[in-house]
């Protein structure tokens, strides 16, 4: 059996997690079955595999000599080779640091494996912002999308003095996964007439990043992959992050850039009105500097605008090299970027 099968196996994992997980939950006495839902399930050759699966365990509580049954959603993020304790660090380092509390939240981190390269965590229950945008669900839309720029605010003051940097890999462009020569190769050898165009787009948004983080020694906790779909509306006013793969010390404005490219193109394909994906990227703008004690000045305009540009590239190059192979997509976003990446983005004009 394939390594990665287990998780996927309701006899095994039960047992697993009656051994590593109800420990955690002194309150239970028992887990009664195991729901499995997955939600990714990629099994190769020698044992290499990336998965992420959603249990949901039917806890058993005896609350005056009656038994009662609590249903709680346990995630598992696990990978053959790209580290997941890195995952595990994140989460209890944020756990501690206030993230457990309030109307901004996180996964509660349960538990690491070794042997799966594993991290376990307790799920943040609700639909996320790209469900409401494809639902065209304009007041949840609005409200989410103010919300998570308190969120990333409240990530981004956090104070670093003891953080350590959780995925060094992932705080500079140069060496985002899958790396910038990875791509350079692959669209040489698969979409060769782009090849100039990310050359010289790799360049300018390298160069653009390195000028600013060499010469500043305050850097803040990045989440580093800032987009609707980890955005997650738990209630009326509680929304929490997910998927912290990618943390790390870098440049908060990659966060702002990234999530303000992110919400204009998924919407943009939902809902296909440009002025609404403006108005969008407005209200996050305006809920993240409102709330901020720092001025939107051209230096952090600019830095973001490069963050965005980049982010457009990256979405591009998933389009071309993915699973979701899509290139008319891809020249689409390559044509708009192609015409405008040394400029300033329009919601700063």
């Amino acid at each position: 059996m394939h390594k990665a099968q287990k998780l996927f196996d309701s006899h095994y994992i039960r047992n697993y997690f009656i051994e590593n997980i109800l420990p955690l939950y002194t309150q239970f006495s028992d887990i009664k079955k195991v729901k499995i839902i997955p939600h990714k399930k990629m099994m190769w050759e020698n044992d290499t595999y990336h998965v992420v699966v959603e249990y949901e365990l039917s806890f058993v509580e005896v609350v005056n000599g009656i038994k009662k049954i609590k249903k709680i959603p346990i995630f598992c993020s696990a990978h053959s080779h790209e580290r997941r304790y890195n995952v595990y660090e994140s989460l209890h380092y944020l756990w501690e640091k206030g993230f457990n509390t309030g109307y901004r939240t996180i996964p509660r981190p349960l538990y690491y494996s070794q042997n799966f390269n594993a991290v376990f965590y307790r799920g943040v229950k609700g639909n996320n912002l790209y469900h409401y945008i494809k639902e065209n669900d304009f007041k949840s839309i609005e409200e989410v999308d103010a919300k998570a720029a308190k969120w990333f605010l409240k990530l981004h003051q956090l104070n670093t003095g003891d953080a350590k940097n959780f995925n060094p890999e992932n705080s500079r462009i140069l060496t985002v996964l899958p790396g910038r020569e990875h791509v350079l190769q692959t669209i040489k050898n698969e979409e060769p007439q782009y090849l100039e165009f990310y050359q010289n787009a790799y360049n300018y948004f390298i160069s653009y990043e390195d000028d600013f983080l060499n010469k500043t020694n305050k850097l803040y906790l990045v989440h580093g992959d800032a987009h609707p779909e980890n955005v997650i509306k738990m209630g009326s006013k509680k929304i929490g992050v997910i998927d912290f793969t990618d943390l790390c010390l870098g440049d908060f404005a990659r966060d702002i850039g990234t999530f303000l490219q992110q919400i204009s193109y998924m919407s943009g394909r939902k809902i296909n009105n440009k002025d609404y994906a403006l108005k969008l990227q407005h209200i996050f703008l305006d809920n993240y500097f409102e709330n901020a004690k720092i001025k939107l000045d051209d230096n952090l305009k600019k830095r973001i605008s490069n963050y965005y540009h980049w982010t457009a590239l990256r979405t591009a190059t998933f389009l071309l090299m993915g699973t979701y192979y899509h290139p008319q997509r891809a020249k689409d976003l390559l044509a708009e970027l192609n015409s405008s990446y040394t400029e300033l983005i329009k919601v700063f004009k």
